[in-house]
């Protein structure tokens, strides 16, 4: 019998595309809502880009100064860690007429903005900075996105401890969220107070009370430590004044509120600012899809059979919820599992966070599972047409992506969605496919082929895979 389809047919060559969802989407409906207003006074949104345009021009001028001066080719641009090389420094110092320290803090302003991204010892600008002068929505993002990296923007203190410094930062929302609701001057004082009561219900929130037998045949005379009593030990004011003072004044160098006199109050910018994020933890309590408490591996489960807008929503209502630190390592952790879907929606996810996502993105490009996701995601953030940045990927990289899409379609698809994912291979033909797919690697290759097999409506091309599926399975050739 002949085959309907030849057996060294060439597939139609398509684009690959990030998978957004592997099932079929569902129709999710429900009510609208009415578009929800800012708090009375807050000015217009072209005012507050007029406004972030003011606050950032210092770091759009170096950026633009990094795109006319820097290009590929020429001297090294940074010191392989993100900031400038002293070379560089000094040539900027001496054509914008600045000094080294005040080019570096503009620097790092841009680099945390998105008006210049850094790949190794290169630079380049950010899509924002092309459009900076017509985009007021671009403006915008670029502040918030400032605003969430704003632990990064003054250096911590270095006689406290790292875990005090991140039990502050993880505590500085609920701080925020007081001042924004009491729209105006609140004492530092007062805000100190705020500051210890929320860093103690997260120590007693990690707190883990043992109810083993060791804790019932402890002896009554011994000391009962604070973890077996259920209580944690109360943040102290000497403790987190001076961590207070770092995060009150790292946040008013990024605009978002002012700070003296034992005052502090959010400026126009972080009065919006923390509306929005407000408002986007309340559209999660409310939807039916609220996934807002859960974590990002449930939360990415569930967002798996919604349509691409509605998935968004709720990854930004998500991180909205939590320090972007670890909800970025989250994911990433979401991503490292064996759930291939859940890798591809983890990186769309990462997608929404944006530049304060970029380190971490960097650190797992040596990681063969999330190498691929990594390059794509960087790719996008250089501004790269999301139909083009397959390009940036080897060949063996494309076909790792393939194989490890192709798994989510077979655990989480229909057949006729796997059969179509076959078109979208970089190979001309089926055998040159089958080639690469078993050279790369990837450990779900024997499961994906087997499953291409049998939704194959093509015995020929059928019995091919599943010979190659038989090959990689027994190690043969």
């Amino acid at each position: 019998m002949t085959s309907r389809i030849p057996r060294d047919s060439r597939l139609r060559l398509v684009r690959p595309r990030p998978l957004a969802a592997a099932p079929s989407a569902v129709n999710q409906r429900r009510p609208r809502r009415p578009a929800p207003r800012p708090p009375e006074g807050t000015p217009a949104p072209a005012e507050l880009a007029r406004m972030a345009r003011s606050g950032l021009a210092a770091a759009a001028r170096v950026a633009r100064w990094a795109d006319n001066a820097l290009g590929p080719g020429r001297d090294a641009a940074t010191d392989g860690k993100a900031t400038l090389s002293d070379a560089t420094a000094e040539r900027a110092a001496s054509d914008l007429g600045l000094s080294l320290s005040q080019v570096r803090a503009d620097w790092d302003t841009a680099r945390l903005a998105g008006l210049v991204e850094v790949h190794g010892d290169s630079a380049r600008p950010g899509w924002r900075l092309r459009a900076w002068d017509r985009d007021d929505s671009a403006v915008l993002r670029g502040w918030v996105a400032l605003f969430d990296a704003w632990s990064l923007a003054l250096p911590e203190p270095r006689d406290l401890g790292s875990a005090a410094v991140a039990e502050v930062v993880s505590a500085m929302p609920q701080v925020l969220s007081f001042l924004q609701l009491s729209a105006g001057p609140v004492p530092v004082d007062q805000l100190l107070d705020l500051l210890c009561q929320r860093v103690t219900e997260l120590r007693t929130e990690r707190c883990e009370v043992s109810y083993g037998p060791e804790a019932v045949t402890a002896s009554p005379k011994a000391p009962r430590p604070a973890a077996v009593a259920g209580q944690a030990e109360p943040a102290q004011d000497a403790e987190l004044a001076p961590l207070l003072d770092w995060a009150l004044r790292a946040l008013a160098s990024v605009g978002a509120l002012t700070f003296g006199d034992g005052h502090a109050t959010l400026t126009p910018l972080g009065n919006w600012a923390v509306w929005v994020k407000l408002e986007q933890i309340c559209v999660a309590a409310q939807s039916p899809a609220g996934h807002i408490e859960q974590s990002a591996e449930d939360m990415l489960r569930g967002c798996a059979q919604l349509r691409p807008n509605a998935a968004r929503a709720e990854y930004r209502a998500w991180l909205a919820a939590r320090p972007v630190g670890s909800a970025v390592t989250e994911l990433l952790a979401a991503a490292r599992g064996e759930d291939a879907l859940l890798r591809g929606l983890a990186f769309e996810a990462l997608r929404v966070v944006g530049a304060p996502a970029e380190h971490d993105v960097r650190a797992v490009e040596d990681e063969p599972a999330l190498r691929p996701y990594a390059l794509l995601w960087l790719a996008e953030h250089d501004g790269v047409d999301p139909e083009d940045a397959h390009e940036v990927l080897t060949r063996e990289e494309a076909t790792w992506l393939w194989v490890d899409t192709a798994a989510a379609v077979a655990d989480h698809g229909e057949a006729p969605m796997l059969v179509r994912h076959l078109e979208s291979a970089l190979q001309p033909t089926v055998p040159a496919l089958l080639a690469e797919v078993r050279a790369v690697g990837h450990p779900r290759t024997v499961q994906v082929l087997v499953a291409l097999a049998a939704a194959h409506p093509d015995p020929a091309l059928a019995k091919a895979v599943r010979r190659a599926a038989f090959q990689v399975h027994t190690g043969g050739s």
